[in-house]
C-alpha cells in the first residue's frame, strides 16, 4: 500500500499540473492517459518483441521437447541454450504487459487520496482533518479509505469545520472540487453507491465494453496472442471483467481512466500492426543478425601474404598430385582394356574335328 501510495503521489503531480491548466478533472484523465501510454510505448514494443521472438523459436522449442522428452534436465539446459544463442529472454513479455497495473493503481491511489497525492496537503493537517470528519455523524457515510475523497466532495458544507486548513489549502481545494464534472457525470462518485438516474453505470459498462473491443481487435491483428500462455492468457480475457468490477467499485474518476484507457489501446494497437509488426519485427532481428555475422567476418584480421601463398601452394601441389594419381590409375585402366583385346581368341572348332575326322 505504501509502495503505491508513493507511485499514486508522483502521478498526482501530473494529474495536477494537467488539472490547473484546463479546469477539468475528465480532460486531465485523458491528457494524462495519452502521455502514460506514450511513455509506455518503449515497454509495450518490447514486450512484443519478446512475444515475437519467442513465437520465432516455437518450432526448435518444440524438436527439443521431442528429442529430449525423458530428460526434462538436458532439455533445460538446451532451451536456454538456444535462448542464449537467440537473444531472448523467457518471460520479458510478462513483466512488460503486467506493467500496466502499478499505473492503475497509482490512478487509484491519487483519486482516493485526493488530499495527499493530489494536492499534496500537509500529512499532519490531513490526518487531523480526517480525524474530525470521521467523527461527524451523518457527514460522511463511508469507509475511512474514501474520507478524503468525500472531504473534497463535500468541502462546501464541511468548510467552516475544517479549520485545520491553512488559507492556501482551501483555496486549492475549492478550485480542485469545481472540476470533477464531466460530461455530467460526476467523477468523485461511485456508480456501487449511485442512482440509476446518475448514469454513473455507463463508467463500468464502457470499461467492460472497450477492452473487450481491445482484445478482439488485439486477437485479429496478432494472431500469435491466441498462442500465448500464462500471463497472457490473464490479460487478454480476466483485464476487462477485472476492469469492470473495479470501475463499479471504485470512483468514478479511476474507472473512466480504464475507459480512456482502453480506447487509447485500440488506437495504439493499429498503430502496432501497421509500424511495429511481430513480422517485422522478426525480420529485422535476421537483419541484424546477419549484419553482426558480417560485421565478425570483417574483424577477421587475414593472414600474412607469405602465408597464404604457402597455404595456396600446398593446396595446388595436394591438387595437382590428386590429378597425377587419378591419371595413372586411368592409364593403367586403359592399358588393361586395350591388351586384353588384342588376345587372339581360341578356335572352339567343329564337331567333325573333335569327333577325330582327320586323325
Amino acid at each position: 500500500m505504501a509502495l503505491f501510495n508513493f507511485f499514486g503521489g508522483l502521478l498526482g503531480y501530473l494529474l495536477w499540473g494537467l488539472y490547473a491548466i484546463f479546469k477539468n478533472y475528465g480532460i486531465a484523465i485523458i491528457l494524462f492517459t495519452v502521455i502514460v501510454r506514450a511513455l509506455m510505448f518503449p515497454f509495450t514494443l518490447k514486450s512484443q518483441k519478446s512475444m515475437a521472438a519467442q513465437s520465432r523459436l516455437a518450432g526448435k522449442q518444440r524438436e527439443l521437447q521431442a528429442r529430449y522428452a525423458n530428460n526434462q534436465a538436458k532439455y533445460q539446459e538446451e532451451l536456454q541454450k538456444l535462448y542464449q544463442k537467440e537473444g531472448v529472454k523467457p518471460g520479458g513479455g510478462c513483466l512488460t504487459t503486467l506493467l500496466p497495473f502499478p499505473i492503475m493503481l497509482g490512478i487509484y491511489y491519487s483519486v482516493i487520496y485526493p488530499l495527499t497525492n493530489t494536492l499534496h496537503i500537509a500529512k499532519d493537517t490531513i490526518a487531523e482533518a480526517t480525524s474530525f470528519v470521521s467523527r461527524l455523524p451523518g457527514v460522511v457515510t463511508t469507509t475511512s479509505q474514501y474520507v478524503e475523497m468525500e472531504i473534497v466532495k463535500n468541502f462546501p458544507a464541511l468548510k467552516e469545520h475544517l479549520t485545520m486548513f491553512s488559507e492556501a489549502d482551501v483555496e486549492k481545494i475549492e478550485f480542485f472540487t469545481e472540476g470533477f464534472r464531466f460530461l455530467g457525470l460526476d467523477l468523485l462518485a461511485s456508480p456501487s453507491t449511485s442512482s440509476f438516474g446518475s448514469m454513473m453505470w455507463l463508467i463500468p459498462v464502457l470499461a467492460l465494453a472497450a477492452y473487450w473491443a481491445q482484445t478482439f481487435i488485439m486477437q485479429r491483428l496478432q494472431p500469435q496472442q491466441n498462442e500465448q500462455q500464462g500471463c497472457m492468457k490473464v490479460m487478454l480475457y480476466g483485464m476487462p471483467l477485472l476492469s469492470a468490477y473495479w470501475a463499479f467499485i471504485m470512483p468514478g474518476a479511476v474507472g473512466f481512466y480504464w475507459v480512456v484507457s482502453a480506447v487509447v489501446g485500440i488506437g495504439q494497437s493499429f498503430v502496432q500492426h501497421k509500424y511495429f509488426s511481430p513480422e517485422q519485427f522478426s525480420a529485422n532481428d535476421e537483419a541484424s543478425r546477419y549484419e553482426a555475422l558480417k560485421l565478425d567476418d570483417e574483424k577477421v584480421r587475414p593472414l600474412p601474404a607469405n602465408v597464404q601463398k604457402q597455404i595456396a601452394d600446398k593446396i595446388e601441389a595436394k591438387n595437382l598430385a590428386q590429378q597425377n594419381r587419378q591419371q595413372a590409375q586411368q592409364a593403367k585402366k586403359n592399358a588393361a582394356k586395350k591388351s586384353g583385346g588384342n588376345q587372339p581368341q581360341k578356335n572352339k572348332g567343329s564337331s567333325a574335328d573333335y569327333m577325330g575326322s582327320k586323325k
